[in-house]
Parts: C-alpha cells; sequence; structure tokens
C-alpha cells in the first residue's frame, strides 16, 4: 500500500501586539467560538497542562464539520502543535502548528501551518481540502490580530458567564423546548420573530428577533449543533453591535437534587462601539456589566419556560 502523498499550507499575519497575548488567544481554545468565525463549539475530553485532547464543531466550506484534535502546548517556545485523531473523509490526515515569533517594537508574526492527505490522492478532495484552509486560515488570523491588537487585557473584552436553573420538568423535556426555537416567537415575550432550518439532523440555522430589558431590538442570526438530551451548543453569526463574537451552550443533566439546566454565554466585546451603544460616559466594565444582565435576562427567560414545561 503506499504512503499517502502529503500537502502542505503556510499562512502567515502580522500582529501588533506582544507574543504572550497572542497566544494566550490561541491557547484557550474554549474561547474560539468567540473569537474565530469558523469556530462553533468546543468539547473538552481530557485536559492537562501542556496536553489537550477536545472535539471541535466548525463551518468548512460552508457546512460543519466535526473532529476530535490533540495539541501540545509550549508557552516557552511560542508555538502550539495539534493533529486530528480521526479525520473525516475526503481528508485522510491533519496536523499543523501555530508558531509566534516576537518582532521589533513589540509585535508577533504568527505562522499557521498545515499539512493533510486525503483519501486516495484524490486531486478534487486536495482542491477542497486546500480552498478550505485558504478561507478559514486567513480569517483566523485576522480575527486573532482583531482581539489582540485592542490594547486591552484579553479578560477585560472575552469573557464566559453561565447561569443555572432547577427544572420541574424531564431533562428530556426541557431539552424539547429549547431545540424547537422555531417556535420560540409563541412560546418566549423576548422573541418576536424566528426562521429557523436543519436541512442536517442536529444542525440548525436560525435567525431571529429578540428584545432586551431596555427595550433594544436585535436580529441575531446562528448556527447551531444539538445532541440530544444533554446539550445544544450555538454560534452566532450575525451579533448585535457591541459584541464581535458570542457562543453559547445549554446544557441539560440530572443532578444530585434534580435536573437542572445551564446557559453559558462565551463573549468578546468591541470596545469601539461602547460609547457609541451605551453613551459617551460608559467604560468596558459597563459593558461587561450590560452584556451580561441583557443576555443572562434573555436565557434564564428560555430556560424559566423550558422548566416549567409552559
Amino acid at each position: 500500500m503506499s504512503t499517502p502523498q502529503l500537502h502542505r499550507t503556510e499562512h502567515t499575519r502580522q500582529v501588533s501586539a506582544p507574543p504572550e497575548t497572542v497566544y494566550r488567544l490561541l491557547a484557550d481554545v474554549t474561547l474560539w467560538p468567540a473569537i474565530f468565525g469558523p469556530s462553533v463549539h468546543v468539547q473538552h475530553l481530557e485536559r492537562g497542562e501542556r496536553e489537550e485532547r477536545f472535539s471541535l464543531w466548525a463551518t468548512v466550506n460552508g457546512s460543519v464539520a466535526n473532529w476530535t484534535s490533540r495539541r501540545t502546548l509550549d508557552p516557552k517556545g511560542l508555538r502550539i502543535t495539534f493533529r486530528q485523531e480521526h479525520s473525516r473523509p475526503p481528508i485522510a490526515s491533519m496536523a499543523g502548528e501555530w508558531l509566534l515569533r516576537a518582532l521589533p517594537g513589540g509585535g508577533t508574526e504568527v505562522v499557521l501551518l498545515h499539512e493533510f492527505s486525503v483519501v486516495a490522492s484524490d486531486p478534487d478532495a486536495v482542491r477542497w481540502v486546500t480552498e478550505a484552509l485558504d478561507r478559514n486560515s486567513p480569517e483566523e488570523l485576522a480575527a486573532l490580530a482583531r482581539v489582540a491588537e485592542l490594547g486591552h487585557p484579553v479578560d477585560d473584552v472575552v469573557f464566559s458567564f453561565v447561569d443555572t436553573l432547577a427544572l420541574k420538568v424531564p431533562v428530556a423535556d426541557a431539552y424539547a423546548f429549547v431545540n424547537r426555537a422555531d417556535l420560540w416567537a409563541e412560546r418566549l415575550p423576548h422573541v418576536s420573530r424566528v426562521r429557523m432550518t436543519e436541512e442536517t439532523p442536529g444542525v440548525q440555522e436560525l435567525e431571529m428577533d429578540t428584545v432586551t430589558g431596555d427595550g433594544s431590538a436585535h436580529t441575531t442570526r446562528s448556527v447551531r449543533v444539538c445532541r440530544a438530551p444533554e446539550w445544544i451548543a450555538y454560534k452566532q453569526l450575525m451579533t448585535p453591535k457591541l459584541l464581535t463574537g458570542h457562543s453559547g451552550l445549554w446544557t441539560f443533566s440530572d443532578g444530585p437534587e434534580g435536573p437542572v439546566a445551564t446557559a453559558r454565554h462565551t463573549v468578546a466585546i468591541d470596545p469601539a462601539a461602547v460609547t457609541e451603544v451605551l453613551g459617551p460616559e460608559a467604560t468596558l466594565a459597563d459593558a461587561r456589566a450590560y452584556v451580561r444582565e441583557a443576555l443572562g435576562r434573555n436565557s434564564m427567560t428560555t430556560m424559566s419556560y423550558a422548566a416549567s414545561g409552559a
């Protein structure tokens, strides 16, 4: 049996931020769905100080793909290597690395390398994978630069929070309520319009109009990955003006004191939009509090309806 031919790609970008800031964004893969456009959801399977293993859902050439990756983290060497455990056809193997190089003046050169092979060395598959990498890699590098170059500590602009609520109904019923987002305009007071499609079972595209507590109306568009009856993850493709990224995760489980639902949000704030949206005296701290309250209230409202079986 012949050895599959390996193909390599390299994408590079100079970022006006220290290497430590850039590395911090790359090393914490849980932030990726709020930072990188293609990333939808990350689920850790193993996590150590220098080694980790996780499942990743991401958009690839217009559809959602899923794979499991292993990464080795080298903070001193400013290097992160990765490889897919079991690639899905037409990909036979995929690996690569992030390399960070300090530049004079405090900037960073970021190099993203990929090495892959395809099933049966099919030239059409090589072209398909290369097109996906040539599309996603520059987008990821641009998103990385956008956040790193804000000039604020990462935790000030990208953060997560969780709300939990006890359920009065079985886990499966609460999951079903959140899964049927196409009915939310009829069921939830803060949702006025919904359009949902599900061409692939378990992968939904959702567009809806919502109203926050201060009366502000927002149109959002999301892709959702649903795994009954345990969790529903989503990534907003169209965000409110205050945010550059927003991902979320609904989980449903039987706890020691009964069934519970949780709503987790990870958001990236756009500092340039803070005063425009919240007023001339508003600060990043005000923006974090506003986002926490607005998103938390809407998700708690949704969970309260799901919890009661309404």
